[in-house]
């Protein structure tokens, strides 16, 4: 089962043609992905690895070849503008890899979304893998820039703000024998697409995934809302860990969305509400499978 994605999601990559988009594009092609589209304004008619069709629009993308899912490399001052295309398009997964998109920018995004069947993980995200079953787990669907060799097809759902600590955690998974259903990187930024909570609830939802790691970070309330939601409805085990605990009141620190604005935004006031919503809180982020897995009983 897994989430978002899988093995038949066809996927285009808007900026293909770019030096990053290209590059990661072609790590997707190489692990199995079905990448059957790219869009470029004016490069239309153009192929990429002489396989992969350029079009000039995203609806142009949908049309010919049946693309359900997009990635945005797309440059911050026009990035917004694409997942838009991509939402009028019908695309029904969108994953804005793009960091630095303004703030103002992402809250015009959010309010042309209201109603809309897409559902936009990001921006300032690693995307979204569903490892395969194939040799070293290829065959699987991998969209945006996460290491795709790492991952190994289990039953351990990821979702985290941060994309480092998302590939820690899948690393650590995969060396100690456990796999992933899908692992989610719904970024940084304090104006998302994609929750920690919304992505509880599909893994909730999802026979395959039997336990779940959620890493999270300071600022904003995310985290402590996914957890209160978790401890009335989720009987999946969970392990959260939370960084930024040496952060200095008032800073930002790396992601947008982290800088302490409230009484709830501090790691020690996440984790003491994860620890009361039953959650497994790992102190470290070298201890997070093994928090998990204590947890699960395994």
């Amino acid at each position: 089962m897994a989430i978002l994605i899988d093995e038949n999601t066809k996927v285009l990559i808007q900026g293909i043609t770019g030096s990053f988009g290209g590059r990661h594009a072609k790590l997707s092609l190489d692990y199995g992905t079905q990448v059957v589209a790219g869009v470029t304004p004016g490069k239309g008619g153009q192929t990429f690895e002489d396989k992969v069709p350029v079009f000039d629009t995203v609806s142009q993308a949908v049309a010919e070849t049946g693309a359900t899912a997009s990635a945005i490399f797309v440059p911050p001052p026009f990035a917004a503008d694409a997942i838009l295309e991509a939402v009028d398009a019908g695309v029904d997964l969108v994953v804005a890899i793009t960091e630095g998109i303004p703030v103002m920018d992402m809250m015009r995004v959010k309010e042309a979304m209201k109603g809309s069947k897409s559902r936009l993980i990001g921006p300032n995200c690693p995307g979204v893998v569903t490892p395969g079953t194939g040799e070293k787990s290829h065959g699987g669907c991998r969209i945006g820039i996460a290491p795709g060799y790492i991952h190994q097809r289990g039953n351990v759902g990821v979702v985290s703000r941060s994309g480092t600590l998302t590939y820690e955690a899948v690393y650590q998974l995969t060396t100690l024998g456990y796999g992933q259903s899908t692992c989610v990187g719904i970024g940084g930024d304090p104006i998302n697409g994609t929750s920690h909570l919304d992505t509880l609830k599909m893994f909730n939802d999802d026979p395959e995934t039997e336990a779940i790691i959620m890493i999270g970070e300071i600022g904003g309330n995310a985290e402590a809302e996914a957890a209160r939601w978790a401890k009335d409805h989720c009987k999946k085990p969970i392990c959260g860990f939370i960084a930024g605990a040496t952060a200095p009141p008032g800073r930002r620190m790396g992601h947008a969305g982290a800088i302490v604005g409230g009484d709830e935004d501090t790691a020690d006031a996440k984790k003491k509400i994860l620890a009361e919503c039953g959650i497994a809180v790992a102190e470290t982020p070298s201890d997070m499978a093994t928090t998990l897995l204590e947890r699960w009983g395994k």
